[in-house]
């Protein structure tokens, strides 16, 4: 069974609602269509039922939940509970209604009311558009000091990481964390590994270098250095090795001999790349040539999950990361 069928099945166990605001897209379309036909979660689409019906491509929705806001019965409420939440930011009443016309933000605010458990956007909007509605409205969770993103990849025959298997972080949202950030970085992805997977997390901490084999660079490895020891203090039960190159991270025999005695060296199954450029090149590097299934990017740190997707995605990726929202919310709760 592969993981997203394994996440598919704990998913079943207790059924979530999904909003997908962009019903326009014909992939966002089928993909509604898929999940609801395999049950692992409720699907909402938020638009025009005849608009779809004309993007459709002759996919039946006729049993799909879908909300146009222009006819929705609580509106006004929505309107008034927006205004509450941001009048402090310049929102008005009629700032609220019109901003309740964008369908991400409508979707955000059915999750906000609890209409919804958790939202999937980005096939075609931007990832600032697709989260900044929900850092607006739902914002963090209790105890989070910076929302960050992950892509569990897994790449097939391979007995490295967890049977194949890694949390690669941050490679979407946050585009040079400092020391502090990247440590926070490091606790939700672990967290968030053992909540979807239930294996233990072991973490690396990446960088060129591994436990000082090269000079020090304050804002390269020195970062990475200094992030690892803020992990150590902040949770001392982690598994966590750091600073340390890939190959020493995930393969047995250089880990033995590039940090001799570590727990995670040669068996890190999370990933913490030191910035964006590095985290985005190598998840695509490794989806492209190793013929991964790279599911993300996912967001942890939000109050209610909201995932954003490739604008590249294919249908069967917002299916995975469908199933991916339905279970953090419910092992969010």
């Amino acid at each position: 069974m592969s993981f997203i069928d394994v996440i598919k099945e704990k998913a079943k166990q207790n059924i979530k609602t999904v909003v997908l605001p962009e019903s326009t897209d014909i992939r966002v379309i089928e993909a509604a269509r898929k999940v609801t036909d395999e049950g692992f979660a409720k699907v909402i689409l938020i638009g025009d039922k005849g608009e779809m019906e004309a993007n459709a491509n002759g996919i039946n929705i006729s049993d799909l939940t879908i909300i146009n806001p222009n006819e929705f019965d609580r509106f006004e409420e929505y309107a008034n509970a927006l205004y509450e939440l941001r009048k402090e930011k310049g929102m008005t009443i009629e700032k609220a209604h019109e901003t309740l016309k964008n369908n991400i933000y409508f979707g955000t605010m059915m999750v906000k009311m609890g209409e919804a458990d958790g939202l999937v956007a980005g096939s075609i909007c931007s990832t600032a558009d697709t989260l900044r509605p929900s850092l607006q409205i739902i914002k963090t969770a209790p105890g989070v000091k910076l929302v960050s993103s992950f892509f569990i990849v897994n790449v097939p025959n391979c007995e490295l990481g967890e049977e194949g298997m890694f949390l690669f972080s941050d490679c979407g949202l946050n585009v040079a964390p400092n020391e502090e950030e990247l440590s926070e970085i490091a606790l939700s992805s672990a967290k968030s590994w053992t909540s979807l997977t239930g294996k233990e997390a072991r973490v690396a901490m990446l960088s060129y270098s591994t436990l000082g084999s090269a000079p020090l660079v304050e804002n390269m490895n020195g970062k990475v250095i200094n992030a690892t020891k803020l992990v150590k203090e902040k949770n001392p039960d982690l598994q966590v090795e750091g600073e340390i190159q890939l190959d020493a991270a995930i393969i047995p025999e250089v880990g033995s001999k590039k940090a001799p005695g570590s727990k995670v060296a040669g068996k890190a199954n999370v990933l913490i790349f030191p910035d964006i450029n590095a985290g985005n090149i190598g998840y695509k590097l490794v989806e492209r040539l190793a013929k991964a299934e790279a599911y993300g990017p996912v967001t942890q740190g939000i109050a209610k999950p909201v995932n954003d997707l490739s604008r590249g995605c294919k249908a069967e990726d917002i299916v995975g990361v469908v199933a991916i929202t339905a279970l953090q919310a419910s092992t969010e709760q």
